[in-house]
């Protein structure tokens, strides 16, 4: 199994889970629970669940989050590359989830936007970089990122870049986001990501689209499954049936399910990556928390 180093944010998930729709300006009972998430981290905890030697490299506060998240991706398996930042504070995300698992998210990326280039280990010679979008989406870790992909690269490896969120996306620019990520060889999209990259209202049409600028594209679609899309072939899979508590986390869980298969076996079934990331997709989703 070909070594993956993660690039992206760590951070205190708060997950709130209504038992109704929000009441403005009044009270309204919830389940609410802390655990450790990030998008970056996410993925490397799922990915070293799945038995994949992975590197997770970010940034920390110098608060007892931080030192909690440290030791708990150690436990999972993960080896920590991740920096203290004196007199900042550990990223943190508030999720509300709404009857039916949809949510919003809260972020204060804290310690998260001092990430640097010499924060990223150098790549493993025709290893994996995965990095998150959202280390493009600022000024501060935007260069961390970019030095992480021309390394990648210069090493012989592959790379995956999950797109993020549509509106910092939006706000960042898409142009000038698809030349950030020109390197990448899996681009791995939902479906309103994909629609913003492309313009393309049909999912599969985005997915077509993205292919012509990566070898790979693999594009989430919730409750619809998933589509695998390269220059000459498009693949859905259905999505896993299951009861749907909370979303968060979906996506980075399918991303890390499909990159474990991937990576295994580059030349893999395209159906059978996919159902790889259905799966761990539908065993989040039926739960609260990202993993």
């Amino acid at each position: 199994m070909r070594p993956v180093v993660v690039v992206g944010d760590v951070a205190t998930d708060v997950v709130v889970v209504l038992e109704g729709e929000p009441a403005p300006g009044s009270d309204r009972p919830a389940s609410i629970r802390s655990s450790g998430g990030g998008a970056g981290a996410n993925v490397a905890v799922h990915l070293a669940r799945l038995g994949v030697p992975v590197t997770m490299a970010g940034c920390l506060g110098d608060d007892p989050a931080g030192a909690g998240l440290r030791a708990e991706l150690t436990a999972a398996g993960v080896r920590p590359a991740l920096r203290t930042v004196a007199g900042t504070a550990t990223g943190a995300v508030v999720s509300l989830v709404e009857p039916g698992g949809q949510r919003s998210m809260l972020a204060d990326r804290g310690a998260n936007l001092a990430l640097r280039p010499d924060d990223v280990p150098p790549p493993h010679p025709r290893g994996h970089l995965h990095l998150s979008g959202y280390t493009l989406l600022d000024p501060g870790p935007r260069a961390a990122g970019l030095a992480a992909m021309a390394a990648a690269v210069a090493a012989g490896g592959t790379i995956s870049v999950d797109p993020a969120s549509t509106a910092p996306l939006e706000a960042y620019g898409v142009d000038r986001w698809l030349a950030d990520t020109a390197p990448a060889t899996l681009l791995l999209p939902n479906a309103d990501e994909a629609r913003l990259l492309t313009g393309c209202a049909d999912p599969a049409d985005a997915a077509r689209t993205l292919a012509a600028r990566h070898p790979v594209v693999a594009v989430s679609l919730g409750a619809d499954g998933a589509l695998w899309a390269t220059e000459d072939v498009v693949v859905h899979r259905p999505a896993r049936p299951t009861e749907v508590v909370d979303t968060t986390g979906a996506g980075d869980a399918f991303a890390a399910g499909l990159l474990a298969a991937w990576l295994t076996a580059p030349q893999i079934d395209p159906a059978t990556a996919l159902d790889a990331g259905l799966v761990q997709a539908a065993e989040v989703v039926r739960r609260p928390g990202a993993r």
